[in-house]
């Protein structure tokens, strides 16, 4: 089980910025400043773009020191660097609502990996078109909504997801094989807090049995795409992917368990780092400090 930081005592900041000289020295001394020590620091400089990414762990002395003491020591310093930034309490778990359809492969990993506490997260709601794994989130002692979508549906059933996103104070909302394509005015409602997974196999095999079409065609790799979801379906800033080779030997059903098998270790990897603030995003794509 990974190690569970000290509740009030370590935190994480995230920034991005235009790249200047200074900065690293500046968020040095505001740690400084308020009896911070360092427990991992990354950064990264993308040069094309002319910006700076970075991420501080770290822990105070003090036990005094509140967040919004740090946010605000911290405000001067965003603000003469013209820093983009988010700084929270690295123990508090992020509140993640679930959705998922027919296929469990990914939610059932996702609780487990909760459960162990191998994922900081919280799960106020499961949220499905279908009722099959009701009996699962019972089983986990987590509320299951069920909200049926069909054509003349899907503005109300989107209006009561946003609902539940709103009541539950959801930080981020996880497609775990949902297989329900979202409104554009839903997607830019949850910019930067949905993450969804699909099979490597887009676009060239869409619709149905995916996996019979890719057999039929010989593929050697069988992978999965984890990514932010966007107005543009399946075109979202990719956030972790991952490949296992195949060959003739595998048939169907067995093409079918291995893409599953990577789809949840995708996903619960995204999970992961959205969970641990390990995520920048930069334009199109993103900064994954691992």
């Amino acid at each position: 089980m990974p190690r569970r930081p000290h509740p009030g005592r370590e935190f994480v900041l995230t920034l991005s910025c235009p790249d200047q000289a200074g900065l690293v020295h500046a968020v040095s001394g505001f740690l400084v400043e308020h009896s911070g020590n360092i427990l991992e620091s990354q950064q990264f400089d993308d040069r094309l773009q002319g910006r700076f990414f970075m991420r501080v762990h770290f822990d105070i002395s003090d036990p005094l020191t509140s967040l919004e003491e740090l946010r605000a020591g911290f405000a001067p310093v965003a603000e003469a660097f013209r820093i983009s930034w988010r700084l929270c309490d690295a123990a508090v778990p992020t509140r993640t609502l679930i959705m998922v359809s027919k296929y469990g492969h990914c939610l059932n990993d996702l609780l487990f990996r909760k459960s162990t506490g191998a994922l900081n997260i919280d799960i106020p709601a499961i949220v499905s078109n279908h009722r099959d794994f009701e009996p699962l989130a019972r089983s986990h002692g987590i509320p299951f909504h069920h909200i049926p979508v069909t054509p003349q549906t899907k503005a109300d059933a989107e209006a009561e997801l946003l609902e539940l996103v709103e009541r539950f104070e959801v930080d981020l909302v996880v497609l775990a094989r949902y297989m329900q394509i979202l409104s554009d005015d839903l997607c830019k409602r949850l910019d930067g807090r949905a993450i969804n997974i699909h099979h490597s196999f887009l676009p060239s095999f869409k619709g149905a049995r995916p996996y019979l079409q890719a057999h039929r065609r010989g593929v050697k790799l069988v992978g999965a795409t984890a990514h932010y979801v966007t107005p543009d379906l399946d075109e979202g800033p990719i956030i972790e992917q991952d490949v296992v080779r195949v060959d003739h030997s595998h048939d169907p059903d067995e093409l079918v368990t291995i893409g599953q098998d990577v789809e949840a270790q995708v996903l619960a990897r995204a999970v992961q780092w959205h969970s641990e603030s390990r995520i920048l995003l930069n334009g199109h794509h993103t900064v994954v400090f691992r």
